[in-house]
């Protein structure tokens, strides 16, 4: 009998390494409203070790962006390389949100491309964009959102799949570290903090080592106060990230098994910021700055950073440029789908839709960061753009953003409106609690005052100021600095087809 199991077990390892594992997978990463609150960003209480692990084998780039703090509008821009004020997917996808981008963006879309440059293509957990048809897998896999052990798992056939010989390109987005899942009943306090997807009653998910941590030992950002109810959310928070970080464990788990984990770029990041006022929704330091770790196996660097700033609108140029599919002269797709000719063949009844909003989308606003990976000391953009204009349907207020190393400006475009909250922003225990003070409580380096109503203006010093505590634009001694940047705002929102950019002439 033990004669019959070493042949067995023999002739199944001689049928899974039959094949070669295809060069040049991809897993790309992608959790649900997490700020870089990563060991390997320095954070100091985050149990973090299998990311940190990628990051000390690959690369940690310290000023990434999102292009704007909304899940579908920032999911849209990483699939598509195209902001979402141009692709059309200007808030939310699902219920009576119902926001879509162009048909046209089939041109571009990132499975699509990832499809035509030879991979075999794959998503699992978060989606959250429209349509379908344009940002089109060839694989759908089912899994927990809030479980990314279980959902690696549920990855493992497509991952080790040797019959067919095509790299495979995996999109991976986990529900955590998303608010939801009722509260704590647990807490003392009054208002009790979101459960952030944790398990009621200190329980854990199937599969899952669960961390806990203490509230008195949570670190503070700068944009929110100091209080029991922050703590205690921001401790259901850290939980949820830690779990997170298990799932890519997992994962990495998988690939070294099968021999691939030296054949498979890893990329690790979030749609935007965390899900606290100050955060999510808004295009402050904490709404768009975002984890980025990206290990390519091909790389000689190892353990290394980067300073430049990156934009989640260069991401899908960047896996079309490491998958081969990136013609240099155009930004665009070296075999590019012809959307016309597409949907006359997939849907003829779209032919005479509003398909492209005036607009041929034939070329990548972001352009590909795989030189940072060769050279961590080279730059990549001298200044990056953000924006906002819808989370949820009844969220308008559009703002947008010029960054770069020195200086920041922000144009709260619908400045005499009260700042509109996310419903589940509104609901939360840590603003709640400041709320329900009165205007003049503190909130982080703010007032709630202040919070809700902001200027038209805000010039942040953001290399010596980095929390955005001091609005230079109401400063006369920066009226130079201030026309400068406005100026950019203003050029960058033509170079990057904003129809928002009307606004400077009637409003």
């Amino acid at each position: 009998m033990r004669l019959l199991t070493t042949i067995f077990c023999f002739l199944f390892t001689l049928a899974a390494t039959a094949a070669p594992a295809a060069e040049k997978n991809v897993i790309f990463f992608i959790t649900d409203d997490e700020s870089p609150t990563l060991g390997c960003y320095g954070d100091p209480v985050a149990v973090t070790p299998s990311i940190d692990a990628i990051a000390a084998d690959g690369m940690v780039f310290r000023n990434a962006f999102a292009t704007t703090a909304s899940c579908s509008a920032s999911r849209s821009v990483v699939m598509s390389g195209i902001h979402n004020h141009r692709n059309g997917q200007y808030g939310h996808q699902h219920h009576y949100h119902k926001f879509a981008s162009f048909y046209d963006v089939v041109g571009l879309s990132l499975p699509r491309v990832m499809s035509r440059a030879g991979y075999r293509t794959a998503q699992i957990g978060k989606y959250h964009v429209a349509p379908e048809t344009v940002y089109h897998f060839e694989t759908y896999l089912r899994g927990d959102g809030r479980n990314a052990v279980a959902m690696a798992d549920q990855c493992r056939e497509f991952i080790i799949n040797r019959d067919d010989d095509r790299p495979f390109f995996l999109y991976f987005g986990t529900a955590d570290p998303h608010r939801g899942g009722g509260t704590d009943k647990q807490s003392s306090l009054a208002l009790k903090p979101d459960l952030f997807g944790n398990k009621p009653n200190d329980g854990a998910h199937p599969g899952v080592d669960e961390v806990f941590f203490d509230p008195k030992d949570v670190p503070i950002p700068a944009f929110l106060p100091d209080t029991a109810e922050t703590r205690e959310e921001l401790a259901q928070y850290y939980q949820s990230c830690a779990r997170i970080d298990q799932g890519v464990g997992r994962l990495v788990k998988i690939l070294k098994e099968a021999n691939l984990y030296d054949k498979t770029l890893i990329v690790f990041t979030s749609d935007h910021g965390m899900a606290f006022s100050g955060g999510k929704t808004t295009v402050y330091e904490g709404g768009l700055r975002v984890p980025f770790v990206v290990r390519d196996p091909y790389q000689p660097n190892r353990g290394v950073e980067s300073s430049a700033l990156i934009s989640h609108v260069d991401i899908t140029p960047s896996l079309l440029d490491y998958a081969g599919g990136l013609d240099p002269k155009t930004n665009g797709p070296k075999d590019p789908i012809d959307p016309k000719a597409f949907w006359t063949k997939e849907a003829s009844t779209l032919v005479g839709e509003n398909r492209d909003g005036g607009e041929k989308f034939d070329a990548y606003q972001g352009k590909s960061w795989l030189p940072c990976l060769a050279n961590p000391s080279a730059a990549h953009h001298e200044t990056i753009f953000a924006s906002h204009t819808f989370h949820e349907i009844q969220m308008y207020y559009p703002m947008r953003v010029v960054r770069d190393s020195k200086y920041k400006l922000i144009w709260n475009i619908a400045h005499p409106l009260p700042y509109p909250f996310a419903s589940d922003l509104w609901a939360a225990s840590s603003w709640q609690a400041q709320f329900q003070k009165g205007l003049d409580a503190p909130y982080g380096n703010k007032t709630v005052a202040t919070y809700i109503h902001r200027p038209a203006f805000e010039l942040y010093d953001i290399a010596a100021d980095p929390d955005e505590t001091t609005n230079l634009a109401e400063s006369s001694g920066h009226q130079d600095i201030l026309d400068r940047y406005k100026a950019k705002l203003k050029q960058m929102q033509k170079e990057l087809d904003d129809p928002w950019i009307m606004k400077w002439d009637y409003e």
